[in-house]
């Protein structure tokens, strides 16, 4: 992973799930890493079991200001950004009709602000680099519209549009972004925390770990500067969505 050594990596939702997955990848493969999240205690315990250099900045994305706090402290403890995952995430199921506004309101200001608003502080220092690389964690309920979960599914359709258009406007910059879109993955967004019920699902091929995630994710970064991975969309081999 000589691409990403050495590198340094900011990621969001970092204190459990997939950003935790992420940030345990990343500094195996010898990036620096900023960690972000809600938590704080959660993620000093992230922090703690990782390699190398690390910084841990408990915030909440969806609040105004926060995203250019995130990155003044990151650049202002390893001098730059080179990678950014804007993964933090709610999860709203359930009928439209009788969803509590104010829960989709906090999702979609996570989800969607929240993501666009770390990229949008990270971007303009990429781009005057002329290199940098940004993975939006997406679902492939944004891929398709799935009926269980139109408010999850929504933030999700708005962020491949928006990692789609952005995409465009960076062509010629050095700078590149994709988003990954998993299925159902074993962690606590599903409410799945038993090692045993995790196993199990896996076995039957019903389920993908956060760590599955966190490998592609190390493909996307890995990859020759002249690839851009788009779109990589991983599901459990039984998954019938």
């Amino acid at each position: 992973m000589e691409n990403v050594a050495a590198k340094v990596a900011l990621v969001t939702g970092a204190s459990s799930g997939i950003g935790r997955a992420y940030a345990r990848a990343l500094a195996e493969a010898g990036a620096s890493v900023v960690l972000v999240g809600r938590n704080a205690e959660r993620l000093r315990e992230v922090a703690a079991e990782l390699p190398g250099e690390h910084l841990a900045v408990p915030a909440d994305v969806a609040e105004t200001g926060s995203a250019a706090e995130i990155v003044r402290r990151a650049v202002e403890h390893f001098g730059r950004i080179d990678i950014v995952l804007a993964n933090a995430g709610l999860y709203l199921p359930g009928d439209f009709a009788e969803a509590d506004l104010a829960a989709v309101r906090a999702l979609l200001d996570v989800n969607v602000f929240g993501a666009m608003a770390v990229i949008r502080e990270a971007l303009p220092a990429m781009i005057a680099a002329g290199t940098g690389d940004i993975v939006v964690t997406s679902s492939v309920s944004g891929h398709q519209a799935i009926h269980w979960e139109p408010v999850y599914s929504a933030s999700k359709h708005a962020m491949q549009s928006f990692t789609h258009g952005v995409r465009r406007q960076l062509v010629g910059t050095g700078v590149r972004i994709g988003a990954i879109a998993p299925g159902v993955v074993l962690n606590e967004l599903w409410g799945i925390g038993e090692a045993d019920e995790t196993a199990a699902q896996i076995a039957a091929a019903t389920g993908i770990d956060s760590s599955d995630v966190a490998e592609a994710v190390l493909f996307m970064l890995s990859r020759p500067r002249h690839v851009n991975i788009r779109d990589l969309v991983i599901l459990p081999t039984s998954q019938e969505i």
